[in-house]
């Protein structure tokens, strides 16, 4: 199992906690991203809005890009799977930019997470055509064919209903083709998912769910005659030595106000996405659906946990956390490194 996290750019994942002690800022993500590979996490998820949509609209939000580039030039070994919306990037011009860090980073160290922007509120405040939801695919799939041919050739034209291009080139390749990481639920997202991408990452689900997914995505690949991909699961982590502790901890991050700043943005996003499941308020106080992936519990609960998300097919666990580094930190001596 490889363990990676998200990049805190928003300052927090809990809707319901003000302050959780770690900044949105360069500072403090550069502090995360240094020891958390020394204690054992291979990976971090930066994602990207330009607006926060945890702590609200108003509220400091980190660059995606800039942010990424920068932690590459100052790490060693982690991975950097940097979040991009094809509607606000051009795919010329981010194929580019990616060779650049990845090469900052001495190849193998960048990857990219695909995602359709769902957010149609933070498109209007900057200026960026928002697409219905199958045409954002549609859009994705022509962008990620534009990256992928410009990190491998030169001297190509390209035209679909998005993009053209007329002899493109781009000079320096990467040094190794960057992984392409997306996630989706709807047939839509997964067809394109299968056929263009190389990884899969889902929301958080238990064991038995996910298993049903990956077998749904192996299928889609075994049809197009494409090798297995890698599969990933987002998750919330709590460790303590007791229940007790373990029940204190999820009451305080549960306990959800609807008044909370991020809450008009969680509707705008169960608006313009299409799930398989319903979501509680209480999905909604961490993200992603982590707390159903049910890495909560003693450290043996927890790697039994872990060994049963290995059997169904998953390489990689993203973790939440708060305060995160502090947690980062007791999940890697009680799990990780134990």
């Amino acid at each position: 199992m490889r363990y990676g996290y998200w990049m805190p750019v928003f300052g927090g994942w809990l809707r319901n906690v003000e302050d959780e002690q770690m900044e949105a800022s360069w500072e403090y993500t550069k502090k995360l991203a240094q020891r958390s590979e020394e204690i054992g996490f291979d990976l971090s998820l930066v994602a990207e809005l330009n607006l926060n949509d945890i702590k609200g609209v108003d509220a400091p939000s980190l660059d995606a890009w800039s942010t990424a580039a920068a932690l590459t030039a100052v790490t060693n070994t982690l991975e950097l799977m940097v979040a991009v919306r094809p509607t606000f990037h051009n795919p010329a011009l981010l194929a580019k930019q990616a060779a650049n860090i990845d090469r900052i980073g001495g190849g193998n160290r960048l990857s990219l997470n695909v995602v359709s922007s769902w957010w149609s509120g933070e498109a209007k405040k900057y200026g960026v055509q928002f697409d219905e939801h199958d045409d954002r695919y549609a859009r994705t799939a022509e962008w990620l064919e534009i990256v992928d041919k410009l990190w491998r050739e030169d001297h190509f034209d390209y035209e679909g209903s998005y993009y053209k291009l007329e002899d493109a080139v781009m000079q320096p390749k990467p040094i190794k083709k960057p992984i392409i990481y997306a996630g989706g639920e709807s047939d839509k997202a997964k067809d394109t998912i299968a056929r263009l991408c190389d990884a899969y990452v889902m929301h958080g689900d238990e064991p038995a769910k996910v298993k049903l997914k990956v077998d749904d995505m192996e299928t889609r690949r075994e049809k197009l005659n494409l090798p297995p991909m890698i599969y990933g699961v987002a998750g919330y982590a709590i460790v303590r030595d007791t229940d007790a502790e373990v029940k204190k901890e999820l009451t305080r991050i549960t306990d959800v106000q609807q008044s909370a700043a991020g809450y008009g943005n969680y509707q705008d996003w169960l608006a313009n996405t299409k799930l398989e499941q319903q979501v509680s308020l209480e999905d909604y106080s961490v993200s992603n659906r982590g707390l159903r992936s049910g890495l909560i519990g003693t450290p043996d609960q927890i790697a039994e946990r872990v060994a049963e998300f290995e059997a169904v097919g998953i390489n990689l666990l993203l973790l939440q956390c708060s305060p995160q580094l502090e947690e980062m930190e007791r999940f890697s001596e009680a799990v990780i490194n134990r």
